[in-house]
């Protein structure tokens, strides 16, 4: 016969195992659905129970969510050097807390030179998605032989000598961006791409998914921001674009966006461009025979060496001349930085995308802004 003091005794014991089994349990899984954690299991593809309640102080349903169940065909690209890696974080950490952390699209990382261990390990800890490293062919991204060094020499040192603003850098890189990156091995099985740069900023929170809207209203390219380019890195681009229409005219659509980069019709070019740093478009664009037999004509000029032209202006003749204007879209609810300017978005949109820029600090309809030029077209 059990004893009113074993009794008590039995019951106690009952309790303290009890009380361990529940803080064992708890324990284990909160650290089964700590951040990290949560992140590795729902960007896989898996789901909550729906009777998940999170534990206080864990903000899961604003941080993480399962991959949309549509999506594009769509990827981020990075073209960057391991030497960036701190730029490249900070980029990549903005972007996935501002939208990405909720739709988990894809990186592909591109560099001449091979991309390092920690670079690969850095970046991948940071995005929701995947991530894929490709090595540019050095006929691609170094100086073609056709081009006389000479010649290109002395046109790097003159803009030096003038001052002309980076003048003496990057040429390989904007032929590369002009002509090649929509062809690399790793973009070939993407329809749609949102270029990244190295230490840019966005500022506000994005609910919808802009590749989307790029795939169903049938947009080709999309921008933040416009601005005029420096006359004296491009002296004769309009020329060869000139050209290049007179022996092709097949390729304009009749209702272009020849209005934004041109006041007389395509006599001259009035130095509008939309700032390339910030783009999402389709590559099937960039692909297409018109904008590939323009590349090849302006390649054979040699401009991207004998003078500075670049891939923002490039890339916006091309979408201006080669699509419908409304094909182009402006993204004035996306808010950007790549120094020294940005896009703040204003009035609701501002409010609505909970952004952190000051919205007086908005370079849209400053006088050296091009923005209005596209407004006006419609």
């Amino acid at each position: 016969m059990m004893t009113p003091t074993r009794y008590v005794f039995i019951v106690i014991t009952l309790i303290i195992c009890l009380h361990y089994i529940l803080t064992f349990t708890h324990e284990d899984y909160g650290r089964a659905t700590s951040l990290n954690n949560i992140k590795d299991k729902w960007s896989l593809g898996g789901s909550r129970p729906s009777n998940y309640v999170p534990p206080k102080g864990e903000f899961l349903d604003e941080d993480v969510r399962p991959a949309p169940a549509r999506k594009a065909n769509a990827t981020f690209v990075i073209l960057a050097r391991n030497g960036d890696l701190t730029g490249v974080i900070e980029s990549i950490q903005r972007l996935e807390d501002r939208f990405n952390r909720h739709f988990h699209y894809p990186y592909v990382f591109l560099n001449e030179e091979p991309f390092t261990q920690e670079f690969k390990q850095r970046t991948r800890n940071m995005i929701s998605g995947t991530a894929e490293y490709g090595l540019i062919p050095k006929h691609e991204w170094e100086q073609p032989p056709t081009v006389d060094e000479n010649k290109a020499r002395e046109a790097r040192e003159e803009m030096i000598r003038e001052n002309v603003i980076y003048g003496g850098l990057y040429r390989n890189m904007c032929r590369f961006n002009s002509g090649y990156f929509y062809r690399q091995e790793l973009m070939m099985k993407y329809k749609y791409y949102w270029r990244v740069e190295p230490g840019v900023k966005y500022f506000c929170n994005l609910d919808y998914d802009p590749f989307l809207l790029m795939q169903d209203e049938n947009k080709v390219y999309g921008f933040t921001l416009s601005l005029y380019e420096y006359q004296r890195t491009i002296p004769t681009l309009w020329d060869a674009t000139k050209e290049f229409i007179r022996q092709n005219p097949q390729y304009l659509p009749r209702d272009n966006a020849m209005s934004f980069i041109s006041d007389d019709g395509g006599k001259t070019y009035n130095l509008c461009h939309f700032w390339s740093n910030f783009e999402i478009g389709d590559l099937d664009f960039w692909r297409g025979e018109a904008y590939s037999k323009y590349f090849e004509h302006l390649d054979a000029q040699g401009g991207f060496y004998y003078e500075r032209w670049g891939d923002a202006p490039v890339h916006s003749i091309g979408a201006a001349l080669f699509a419908r204007k409304d094909q182009i879209h402006y993204f004035d609810d996306i808010g950007y930085r790549h120094e020294p300017f940005q896009k703040c978005p204003q009035g609701d949109l501002h409010t609505r995308g909970k952004c952190s820029c000051d919205p007086n600090d908005d370079f849209s309809h400053v006088p050296y802004s091009c923005t209005y030029r596209y407004e006006r077209m419609f």
